[in-house]
């Protein structure tokens, strides 16, 4: 079992390998890691993606998986994300509670969020091309 100062460990490892340089999918995160001497996988990273967003309160260590937001009819908005970074982009956009998501949906490597029209859907891309730099 892992102790609370291994896992605050990884996790600023991970924050200080995001704020180095562009990082493309988790595996290569998780790759780094390792190198690094820590024990992880992709599923593990992921959890500490969640939680380093949930702490953190913002997007940022998020960003770098963020591939593409675009609109999709009048009221759902896709993101595409790198493999494996969908469920917690999504996390962290249900988190958020913004009042235009009425709710989200995730696979691997995509996010459909549903509002309730098209003005909440401009509202939407805006605010994530603005926290995702899309």
């Amino acid at each position: 079992m892992l102790t609370d100062h291994h896992q605050f460990e990884r996790r600023n490892a991970i924050l200080r390998i995001l704020r180095g340089g562009v990082v493309h999918r988790q595996s290569d995160l998780a790759q780094l890691l390792r190198r690094d001497g820590f024990d992880v996988t992709q599923s593990s990273v992921s959890r500490d993606l969640r939680e380093i967003s949930r702490a953190n309160g913002d997007f940022g260590a998020l960003a770098p998986f963020v591939r593409a937001v675009r609109p999709a009819g009048s009221s759902i908005t896709v993101i595409k994300t790198t493999i494996g970074a969908a469920p917690s982009v999504a996390v962290a956009v249900d988190k958020a509670e913004w009042p235009e998501v009425v709710g989200t949906i995730s696979g691997d490597d995509t996010i459909f969020i549903a509002t309730t029209d098209a003005r909440a859907q401009r509202r939407l891309i805006e605010r994530l091309n603005t926290l995702f730099r899309s």
